[in-house]
This record gives structure tokens, sequence and C-alpha cells, in this order.
């Protein structure tokens, strides 16, 4: 049987995350959105999507790549959340029986306005 290999990434918050204002905090979310649509638009990125819960969970996120963990680690850590502090990621590799899996091209929102 043939396999295709994805990778999962979970998005999570830093225990030691900086406080930031509520206009910081828009201004990174947006820029987090904006490197996630542009992850998207080049190919990487099949899936991604927010954990719902308090504002205080650990795990923020869910994102789906293609790759290995090792070059998704390379373009997930661009994320500036990530570059901010505030986030880490955790990478898992993934296998689906070859073709049980499809994903659709569509748009992510570059910014809150955008949701």
């Amino acid at each position: 049987m043939n396999f295709d290999q994805f990778t999962v990434a979970l998005l999570i918050l830093r225990a030691d995350a900086p406080k930031l204002s509520e206009k910081e905090e828009n201004a990174l979310q947006d820029a987090h959105m904006a490197h996630v649509a542009k992850l998207h638009d080049e190919g990487h990125l099949l899936a991604a999507g927010p954990i719902l819960g308090t504002s205080d969970r650990e795990l923020r996120g869910l994102s789906i790549f293609r790759g290995s963990p090792s070059d998704v680690k390379v373009l997930a850590d661009q994320d500036p959340g990530v570059l901010a502090g505030k986030y880490t990621h955790q990478f898992f590799p993934w296998i689906v029986p070859r073709g049980a899996m499809s994903f659709s091209q569509t748009t992510f929102p570059k910014s809150m306005s955008d949701v």
C-alpha cells in the first residue's frame, strides 16, 4: 500500500509569552494570518485554523502541511507570532493511505478584517 505523508503542526502558546497591549495583539494576529495565507498561497499549507476555547488555553491552532517536519519547521518558524516569542510549534509526521485525503484550493484570510 502507498501512503501520502503530511506534517501536522500544533501552534502552542508559550508559558513565557510576552504581554501585549490590545493594539499590539491585534497587529500580531493580522501578521500571523498574513503569514498563514502566504504559506497556503505558495502551496505549502493545505489546511489551518484555530483551536477554539478560552483565551488562556495552551493549544491555539492546528495546521496540515505538505513536506517533512524539518522542512515545515523552517517555514512555520517564520510566523510573526513565533518570532515575537508568543508561540511555538510542535510538528508530527502523519501518513494516510494514498488518496484518502484531498484539499481544495481556497482563499485564507490575510487579516481579521477579512474574517
